[in-house]
């Protein structure tokens, strides 16, 4: 499945042996893929060049995911938000969902559930 399109996907986790394996997945597929360890950076960088996706991990030092993904609403309304955490916390999910998240994945996945996840959020452009 390659992305036909040139959107830009953000990647945000504390965990940089995760970003590098979902970054290398990504870029298989052909989505264009920047990574950021920090949430405060990831928000910078987004305020200015509002992607069209960001994949956002839940547990972070700085700042949860929950509380980026408010922010990112804020600074970068268009960005369509996929949720990627180690925990599946049913109370989390339904929050991530409510405001707006288009998935919301356990980490290890199965590649093809996550890519489609990803061009689905691409294809629900508003």
């Amino acid at each position: 499945m390659v992305a036909l399109n040139n959107e830009t996907v953000y990647l945000l986790d504390d965990d940089s042996s995760i970003l590098k394996s979902t970054r290398r997945l990504l870029d298989s597929a052909g989505w264009k893929v920047e990574v950021f360890t920090d949430a405060i950076a990831f928000l910078d960088q987004a305020a200015t060049h509002c992607p069209d996706i960001a994949v956002i991990d839940i547990i972070m030092p700085e700042m949860n995911g929950l509380e980026v993904q408010m922010r990112l609403r804020c600074v970068s309304p268009s960005t369509r938000v996929i949720v990627l955490t180690a925990k599946d916390d049913p109370s989390v999910r339904q929050i991530a969902m409510n405001r707006g998240a288009s998935a919301f994945f356990i980490k290890g996945v199965d590649a093809s559930e996550f890519l489609a996840g990803v061009k689905t959020a691409a294809d629900s452009k508003s």
